[in-house]
C-alpha cells in the first residue's frame, strides 16, 4: 500500500471519531473524556425479536390480565363478596346454567325441563343460551361455584378473542411482528366487549370469527375448505344467532376476497363459488341436531313472526358513529341505536395511515373501504339494522354484529402498522393532525350524552403518546424491545381504562345466594313425588327461581318463551311480556289449574286454604289447600263455553267458574274514585286484589291498613296482590303519575265458588303414576266422552298414548295441551322428542361423513399427486441410467475394438492416459500446497487481528492506527499471494504448451503408422 493512501484513510478515520469535525449525517463513536469512548448502542431491528409468540402470549394473557385486575379492584368474588351478574346473567344465565349443572350431575334429560316455565324445551333453551362446547366443563364445577363459573368463563373466552384475532393477523398478513399483540388486545377489550362482555352465549362466536374470515381466505385462495367448514359449524353450534350475521357477513366477504383475487379463470371462479356454497351447507349441517329443535321452537315464540318495515329511516350520521372510536365513551345496551364500535384511540389516526400507505393496493383500500360503509349504513339505517338481526329489531343491545366491523378496521390498521418501516415521518404527522382534528371537531359537534368532556382531552392525550412511540422507532436508536414494551403497556392501559369506566357493574353475591340452602332442604322434604305439582316463590329474585333452586315452577324469563303461554297469562291476569311471564299476580283459582300445590315464603301468608308444611331459616314452606293435577277432565265443547279473551281477568276467571256451575270466584267491592287515589273500605274478611284499567299508569302504591306494598310494571295488566285483609280495614291506590286517572276495581276471593270449581274437576283427575323430565305415566277414569286438559304447554314433540295405542293431541286455549277421551278407565302415557331432534342428528351425522370423505378424497389426490410427482422422478433418473449405460456400452464397444487393432494404438492411449494420470497427481499436490500456505495465513492474520482487538476498548485512536496498519499488511500480503499465483500460472502454461508439443508428436506418428498400415494393406 501506497504512503499516501495511509495517510488519507488515517485522516478520514480521526474526521469520522471527532464530533467537532465529523461531517453531518456520518455517525460514529462519540468522546466523552480525552482517552474514553462511549459504547456504540446496538440498533434492533423488527426481525431480531421473537415477535410471533411473544405476540400471541400477550393478545392472550393481557386482556386476562386486565380483567383479573378490574374484578379485584370491585371485590368480585373471589376477591370480595361481589360478583358479576350483569342484566341477563342475574335473570337468566345462572339460572340456566344451575339448571345444565343439576342435569348433568343428576343423569337427567337435555330434551325437556318441568323446573322452567311450567314446562319448556329445554333443547331448544339449551341451543340459545348453553351450546358453547366450553360449558360441558360445568360439570366438574362446585354446586356453590356456578356463578365464579361464568365470570372466569368470560375472562378466558376474552383471552381466547384477543389470541384468535392475533392468529388471524399473523396468518393473513403473514406477520411474525410483536404488533399483533396490541390489535389482539383491542379486539379483545373492545367497546362491543365492554358492553356485552357478561353475555356469555355470544363469545364463542367473537372468539371463532378470525378463524372463520381465515378459513375462508384459505377456501378463496388455496381451495382448502376445512377450516372455514369446521369453525363456521363451532360458531352455528355455539349460537347460531350471532352465527346469523357471521353468516351474512360471510356472504359479503366472499364478494370482496374475489375482487381482491388476482384474475382467474371463470372455470377457477365456478369452482371456488360451488365449494362456498358445498362447505357453507356443511357447516349448517353439523350443527343441524341443535339447530333444528332451536328452529322449530322458535315458531311458537314471539320472534315467530315479524313484519318488514315499509319506510327507510336513518338513526345518526357517520360521523357521531366515527366519534364512538374515542375512548371512555359509556357504552349502549339500551334501546338506543348506538354501536359500540371503540377498538383504541389509535385506530383513528393509523387508518389515515392505512389510507396513505403506497405499499397497500388501491384495489384492497377500495374494498375495505367499501365494506366499513356498508357496517356504518347497517347501523344508522332501520332496514339493514332489521335484517343483520334476523328480521327482527332488537330489544335492547344494539348493533350486535359491531364486532365484525371492529376486526375489519382493526385489520386494515394493522396493514398500516406492517409498513411503518417504509412510511414517511411527514405522513405519521398528517395523520396525528387528522385525527387530533376529527377529536376537535367532535367536541363541537357532538351532543351525544355518553360523551363526557373529558374523553376528548384523553383522546387527544393517547394519540399524543402514540406519535412519540412512533417518533422514536423512526428517529432514535432506542432499543426496539423498549419501545415495543411500553407501547404495550400503553395498549393495556387505555384498554383497561375504558373497561373499567365503561364496564364491569357488580351485585351483591350474598344476597343473590341467601337462602338456598334453606329452600333446597325445604324441597327435600317434598320431592321426590309420586304425583306431579309445581311450587311458586314468593319473594323471587327473578323469573327464573325454579330452575336456580331446581323445582318444578310456573314462572319464566326466556327469547324461547312460548308466545300463546305469554298471551295466556296475561287473560289470566298475570304478569307477562313478549319474552316473559310469571305468577305474579294470580289468584287461588290459577294456583289451582296451575298445579302449584306448594309456596315458598319469607312472610307468613294469612289464607285459610294455605297450610304450613315446614320452615327452615327464614323461608317457609306452604301449601294450598285447592290444587288440580296437572290434568283433569272437561266438557267436549269448553272452549266455546270459556270466553278466556276477555278484557278483564277478573271476568275471565268467573266465566271460566261458570263453565262448571259455580259462582264468581272474585267478587267486586266498590269503591270511591278521587283523582289519582282510589278507596274502599273492607266489609267482609277475605283475600283481596286489584286491577288497573288505566293502562298509563305503570306504577302504584297501595296501602292496606298498616301495610304499604309498591308495585310497577302495572301496564302489563297483572292482578295486584293486595293480601288476606280483615273487615274495616281502609285500602287507598295511589300513583305518583301526574295527570292519570286512577281507574281501578277491587275483587274479594269467594272461596265457596272456589270449592266447588275444585271438587267438579279433582273428580276426573289424571294423577300420575311416574313422572320424569321427559315422561310421564298415569291412570284417570271418565264418566262420559270429555276432553282432557292437561296444563303442558302444546308442543308437537309429545307423543300421547292412551291404553297403548298412539293418539292425536290438541290444543286447548289455543296454548295448552289436550286429549279426548272416551268414557272409562284408562292408562295415558307421554314421551316427549323434540320436533325436529332425530332429523337433525341424521344431518349432522351425514355432513360429518360428508366431511370426513372431503377431508379423505383430498389427502388422496395429494398422495396421487406425489405418487405421479415421484413417478416423473423416477422415469427421469430411469432415463438418466440409461442414457449412461448406453455411452458406458458404446465406450466398451470402442475399447475392444482398438484392443483388436493391437499395434502402435493401444501402445500409444496407454502411455497418454498414464501421462495425463501423472499430470493430476502433480496439479493436486501443488493444490494441497497453496491450501496449506493459505490456511497458515489466516492464521497468521487471525492472530495479528486479535492482539490489535483488546486496543479497540481502550483508545479509539490507536485502535484505528492499528486498523490502518493491519490493512497496509494485508494489501502486502495480496501483493505476494498475486505475485505468487502469476508465478504459478506461468508454470502451467509452459506445462500445458509441452504437453500440446507431446501430444501433437503422438498424433502425427499415429498418423504415419496409418499411412503405412494402409499402403501395406494395398499392396497385400
Amino acid at each position: 500500500m501506497q504512503e499516501h493512501e495511509i495517510e488519507k484513510m488515517s485522516k478520514k478515520l480521526e474526521e469520522m471519531l471527532d464530533p467537532s469535525v465529523r461531517p453531518s449525517g456520518v455517525r460514529g463513536p462519540r468522546l466523552v473524556e480525552k482517552g474514553k469512548a462511549k459504547p456504540v448502542r446496538r440498533q434492533y431491528h423488527d426481525e431480531n425479536m421473537s415477535y410471533s409468540a411473544d405476540g400471541l402470549a400477550m393478545a392472550c394473557l393481557a386482556p386476562m390480565i386486565v380483567l383479573l385486575i378490574i374484578f379485584a379492584q370491585r371485590g368480585i368474588f373471589p376477591f370480595g363478596e361481589a360478583s358479576f351478574l350483569r342484566t341477563d346473567m342475574y335473570h337468566q344465565y345462572a339460572p340456566f346454567f344451575s339448571e345444565f349443572k343439576y342435569k348433568l350431575a343428576n343423569g337427567g334429560s337435555l330434551l325437556y325441563s318441568w323446573d322452567i316455565g311450567m314446562g319448556i324445551n329445554f333443547s331448544a333453551l339449551y341451543a340459545y343460551y348453553l351450546a358453547s362446547p366450553l360449558n360441558w366443563l360445568i360439570l366438574l364445577c362446585p354446586k356453590g361455584l356456578i356463578i365464579e363459573f361464568m365470570t372466569y368463563m368470560i375472562v378466558l373466552k376474552t383471552g381466547l378473542s384477543g389470541l384468535s384475532f392475533a392468529w388471524y393477523l399473523k396468518k393473513h398478513c403473514k406477520s411474525d411482528t410483536f404488533g399483533v399483540a396490541y390489535f389482539g388486545i383491542f379486539y379483545a377489550l373492545s367497546g362491543y366487549m365492554a358492553a356485552y362482555s357478561w353475555n356469555i352465549m355470544w363469545l364463542d362466536c367473537i372468539v371463532l370469527l378470525p378463524l372463520i374470515m381465515l378459513g375462508l381466505e384459505k377456501l378463496v385462495h388455496e381451495k382448502k375448505g376445512v377450516l372455514y367448514c369446521v369453525t363456521l359449524g363451532l360458531s352455528i353450534l355455539s349460537n347460531y344467532y350471532i352465527s346469523i350475521m357471521i353468516c351474512i357477513f360471510m356472504v359479503v366477504y366472499f364478494i370482496c376476497l374475489l375482487i381482491l383475487e388476482k384474475k382467474k379463470s371463470r372455470k377457477h371462479v365456478a369452482v371456488v363459488c360451488v365449494q362456498f356454497g358445498v362447505y357453507s351447507l356443511i357447516a349448517g349441517g353439523l350443527a343441524a341436531a341443535v339447530l333444528l329443535p332451536e328452529i322449530f321452537a322458535l315458531q311458537m315464540t314471539a320472534s315467530g313472526d315479524f313484519s318488514f318495515p315499509q319506510t327507510f329511516t336513518s338513526y345518526f350520521s357517520i360521523f357521531d358513529m366515527i366519534a364512538r372510536h374515542i375512548a371512555n365513551v359509556q357504552t349502549e345496551i339500551g334501546l338506543d341505536h348506538w354501536p359500540n364500535i371503540y377498538c383504541g384511540t389509535a385506530v383513528l389516526m393509523f387508518f389515515l395511515l392505512y389510507l396513505q400507505c403506497r405499499q397497500i393496493k388501491v384495489r384492497e383500500k377500495a374494498v375495505y373501504c367499501g365494506l366499513l360503509l356498508f357496517f356504518f349504513a347497517s347501523f344508522s339505517m332501520n332496514i339493514p339494522n332489521f335484517i343483520w338481526h334476523g328480521f327482527h329489531y332488537p330489544n335492547s343491545l344494539p348493533c350486535r354484529q359491531s364486532f365484525i366491523y371492529i376486526a375489519l378496521i382493526l385489520t386494515a390498521c394493522f396493514r398500516a402498522y406492517q409498513n411503518l418501516k417504509d412510511t414517511a415521518w411527514r405522513q405519521i404527522g398528517m395523520s396525528f393532525l387528522g385525527a387530533v382534528g376529527f377529536v376537535v371537531m367532535a367536541e363541537k359537534l357532538v351532543d351525544a350524552e355518553h360523551f363526557h368532556f373529558i374523553v376528548f382531552y384523553v383522546a387527544i392525550l393517547y394519540l399524543a403518546l402514540y406519535t412519540g412511540f412512533l417518533y422514536l422507532y423512526k428517529k432514535t436508536q432506542v432499543s426496539r424491545y423498549a419501545i415495543a414494551f411500553a407501547a404495550l403497556a400503553l395498549v393495556c392501559v387505555e384498554s383497561a381504562v375504558n373497561m373499567a369506566v365503561t364496564s364491569i357493574t357488580t351485585t351483591n353475591r350474598t344476597s343473590y345466594t341467601r337462602n338456598d340452602k334453606d329452600i333446597e332442604s325445604l324441597m327435600d322434604e317434598v320431592m321426590p313425588s309420586d304425583d306431579f305439582f309445581r311450587v311458586e316463590k314468593v319473594d323471587r329474585k327473578s323469573k327464573n327461581d325454579g330452575a336456580w333452586e331446581h323445582f318444578p315452577s310456573v314462572s319464566l324469563f326466556s327469547s324461547v318463551a312460548n308466545a300463546d303461554l305469554s298471551q295466556f297469562f296475561k287473560y289470566l291476569g298475570c304478569e307477562s311480556s313478549t319474552n316473559a311471564y310469571s305468577i305474579t299476580g294470580s289468584t287461588p283459582l290459577v294456583d289451582m289449574l296451575f298445579a302449584v300445590r306448594y309456596g315458598l315464603y319469607e312472610e307468613i301468608p294469612e289464607a285459610p286454604w294455605k297450610k304450613e308444611v315446614a320452615s327452615s331459616g327464614d323461608v317457609y314452606l306452604y301449601e294450598n289447600q285447592y290444587v288440580l293435577p296437572l290434568g283433569f277432565v272437561v266438557p267436549e265443547d269448553f272452549e266455546t263455553q270459556w270466553h278466556y279473551t276477555l278484557n278483564n281477568p277478573a271476568e275471565v276467571q268467573n266465566d271460566f267458574s261458570a263453565v262448571f256451575d259455580a259462582g264468581p270466584v272474585l267478587r267486586e267491592v266498590l269503591g270511591e274514585n278521587i283523582g289519582t287515589s282510589y278507596h274502599v273500605t273492607v266489609e267482609q274478611d277475605g283475600e283481596y286484589y286489584a286491577y288497573i284499567t288505566n293502562k298509563r299508569i305503570d306504577d302504584v302504591t297501595a296501602i292496606v291498613g298498616d301495610n304499604t306494598k309498591s308495585f310497577s310494571n302495572v301496564k302489563r295488566g297483572y292482578m295486584l296482590e293486595l293480601g288476606y285483609c280483615y273487615e274495616r280495614t281502609n285500602i287507598s291506590l295511589d300513583t305518583p303519575e301526574d295527570g292519570q286517572t286512577m281507574s281501578a276495581h277491587i275483587y274479594r276471593v269467594d272461596e265457596n265458588a272456589l270449592q266447588k270449581v275444585y271438587s267438579t274437576l279433582e273428580k276426573e283427575g289424571w294423577h300420575l303414576t311416574e313422572w320424569r323430565d321427559s315422561y310421564l305415566a298415569g291412570k284417570i277414569t271418565v264418566r262420559k266422552n270429555k276432553l282432557l286438559f292437561t296444563t303442558i304447554p302444546y308442543d308437537k314433540g309429545w307423543t300421547v298414548k292412551v291404553d297403548g295405542q298412539e293418539v292425536e293431541t290438541r290444543k286447548i286455549a289455543d296454548t295448552f295441551l289436550g286429549i279426548e277421551l272416551s268414557a272409562g278407565e284408562h292408562e295415558i302415557t307421554m314421551e316427549y322428542e323434540p320436533e325436529g331432534f332425530i332429523l337433525g342428528i341424521w344431518i349432522s351425522t351425514g355432513s360429518l361423513v360428508l366431511l370426513l370423505i372431503f377431508i379423505a378424497a383430498g389427502r388422496i389426490l395429494k398422495k396421487e399427486e406425489e405418487i405421479k410427482a415421484g413417478t416423473a422422478d423416477r422415469a427421469g433418473r430411469t432415463h438418466r441410467i440409461g442414457t449412461e449405460k448406453e455411452g458406458q456400452r458404446k465406450e466398451s464397444d470402442s475399447e475392444d475394438a482398438e484392443k483388436k487393432t493391437g499395434g502402435m494404438f493401444g501402445f500409444l492411449k496407454s502411455w497418454r492416459e498414464e501421462r495425463y494420470q501423472e499430470k493430476g497427481k502433480e496439479d493436486s499436490q501443488d493444490g494441497s500446497e497453496e491450501e496449506t500456505e493459505e490456511r497458515q495465513r489466516s492464521a497468521e492474520r487471525g492472530r495479528r487481528w486479535k492482539e490489535r482487538g483488546d486496543a479497540v476498548s481502550v483508545n479509539p485512536v490507536e485502535a484505528a492506527g492499528a486498523q490502518i496498519e493491519e490493512m497496509a499488511v494485508l494489501r502486502a500480503d495480496e501483493e505476494i499471494l498475486d505475485a505468487e499465483k502469476c508465478l504459478r500460472v506461468e508454470e502451467k502454461t509452459e506445462d500445458i504448451e509441452q504437453e500440446s508439443l507431446e501430444v501433437e508428436e503422438l498424433d502425427g506418428y499415429e498418423e504415419s503408422e496409418m499411412d503405412n498400415q494402409e499402403k501395406e494393406s494395398q499392396e497385400r
